[in-house]
């Protein structure tokens, strides 16, 4: 009796499901990250800046520490450092009121963050926030 080969597995319909789930898993960490830096910035900046400013500081934010994370981020302890100071460097370009403003933003939207990931994976939703580092 000879033995059959398994079915073969249709491999469109499981990278269709792939990109489908990175793209939610996007959106999610995107809407998640934005919020959070919206929030921060409105704490801490006498004026509403906006929910548009918000997205490009994430969305560039996110780059630049992806970016700087390839040169320097091996680098123990300073690379680190340097990822994070990266991003804190685009909200102080983004938003005014210098440094101590930028890392102030930059603390609420972290903790803004991880409270709505918090409630998220509550709810069984587990992602992390695009733009907003260590979350």
């Amino acid at each position: 009796m000879a033995e059959t080969a398994p079915a073969p597995v249709l491999q469109g319909a499981v990278a269709t499901e792939s990109i489908v789930s990175g793209v939610l898993v996007f959106l999610v960490s995107f809407l998640v990250g934005t919020v959070a830096i919206t929030v921060g910035a409105q704490v801490l900046v006498d004026r509403d800046t906006g929910y548009r400013r918000a997205a490009v500081t994430a969305l560039f934010g996110a780059f630049v520490y992806a970016l700087v994370g390839v040169f320097f981020g091996w680098i123990p302890l300073l690379g680190p450092i340097l990822m994070l100071l990266a991003w804190v460097g685009v909200i102080n370009w983004q938003y005014p009121g210098g440094w101590g403003t930028a890392l102030g933003i930059a603390f609420v939207a972290w903790l803004v963050a991880v409270l709505i990931l918090y409630g998220l994976s509550l709810l069984g939703i587990a992602t992390d926030a695009f733009g907003i580092p260590g979350v």
